[in-house]
């Protein structure tokens, strides 16, 4: 399983709605320029999101994109199988031997569970600076 743009551009499209949630909407093009990223490939990936439900959009002066489900419910395994499809490493599992589809199926689980237990909540309070605390460097 590879993630293409789609996915990983949404994903940082959602990632940059949630940090301003609770303060209005914001523009693709605003959130563009931040990311350095193509408003107009970001205008693609919002039609599939606002019609799951994720995200809304408001016209007007002050207009632009917000999230309608607060970012501790969306979970990042929401956002990729929206825009990339299922999670899947072999195609037409069933034909594969025994213990390989075994390997398969766990991969799949595996990734499954760290996508779904990850929210966007969780992804806008990530700091590189916490997890670097828990390691120790010997020279």
């Amino acid at each position: 399983m590879k993630i293409s743009t789609k996915g990983r551009y949404g994903l940082t499209l959602m990632i940059s709605l949630a940090k301003r949630e609770g303060q209005g909407c914001v523009s693709l093009k605003t959130i563009a320029e931040e990311n350095n990223l193509s408003d107009l490939y970001l205008e693609q990936l919002v039609g599939p999101l606002r019609n799951a439900g994720l995200i809304r959009s408001v016209r007007g002066a002050k207009g632009g994109y917000q999230l309608r489900v607060p970012a501790d419910e969306i979970k990042a395994g929401d956002i990729i199988r929206l825009l990339e499809g299922p999670i899947s490493f072999v195609e037409s599992i069933d034909s594969e031997p025994p213990a390989q589809k075994e390997l398969w199926l766990r991969m799949r689980d595996a990734v499954r569970e760290v996508l779904d237990g990850t929210t966007l909540k969780y992804l806008v309070e990530f700091n590189d600076s916490d997890k670097l605390d828990n390691y120790m460097f010997y020279i």
